[in-house]
């Protein structure tokens, strides 16, 4: 790594949290470790981690409820859930919320490892390479704000489809496959098919387009999946 990646770990039990920590600074990971909800808020105040690892059972504040408040003061940091459950529900509620990837205890510490690195390399190629503002003829997308104006209308942007347009935008001019879309944006355990792709592009064209019947910048590679044109 060029700089050294700094890691949240919020995670309430002791010798899982000392592992984890001794882990990634093994890894050459800049690591906080906080024991329960209110801590890694206060923690996320101060600072910008490069990612977090949550837990999902946390004393006095869940790591459901950590996850909706940094959602919701726009942060898109990328965040592991760790917990013992493995019920769909669970997984369901976390993605929702805007999880990134979902790791069920007991876990192989090397898959982690691999996941975390995974998701440092893609946010340090996320925040090189894409700017806060994409100006597409009438449209402008404010990437940070998360909202499209176009026409004197504005249109609220989830984080999925953000995710979805700052790959588009490192790809412009060339297509990306609905699997890569899968892989990428909605990550590992995932329950969609290549169909909620195209229902996310659908959504994009209403935002993005003037006439989104005839789009002219999110546009079909027939066979393959989507491609931005600037």
């Amino acid at each position: 790594m060029n700089s050294v990646a700094r890691i949240l770990v919020v995670e309430d039990e002791p010798a899982m949290a000392a592992g984890l920590d001794y882990a990634l600074k093994k890894e050459g990971y800049d690591v906080e470790c906080v024991g329960d909800g209110e801590a890694a808020l206060a923690s996320l105040r101060r600072s910008s981690p490069d990612l977090v690892l949550l837990d999902v059972m946390l004393p006095r504040r869940s790591g459901f409820d950590v996850l909706a408040a940094l959602r919701r003061d726009g942060r898109s940091v990328p965040v592991i859930l760790l917990t013992a459950k493995g019920q769909e529900i669970d997984k369901v509620q976390g993605f929702d919320l805007g999880a990134d990837d979902y790791v069920t205890k007991p876990f192989s510490l090397a898959e982690l490892l691999a996941r975390i690195r995974a998701r440092v390399r893609r946010r340090a190629s996320e925040v090189a390479d894409v700017p806060d503002v994409l100006e597409l003829g009438p449209t402008r997308v404010d990437l940070k704000r998360m909202r499209i104006e176009r026409g004197g209308e504005l249109h609220e942007l989830s984080l999925r489809e953000v995710d979805m347009l700052k790959l588009l935008w490192r790809e412009r001019g060339r297509p990306v496959t609905r699997e890569r879309f899968l892989e990428e944006v909605w990550g590992h355990e995932r329950f969609p098919t290549t169909r909620t792709v195209d229902q996310h592009v659908v959504k994009l064209r209403q935002k993005l387009e003037v006439d989104p019947a005839s789009p002219r910048f999110l546009l079909t590679a027939f066979g393959v999946g989507y491609r931005l044109e600037v």
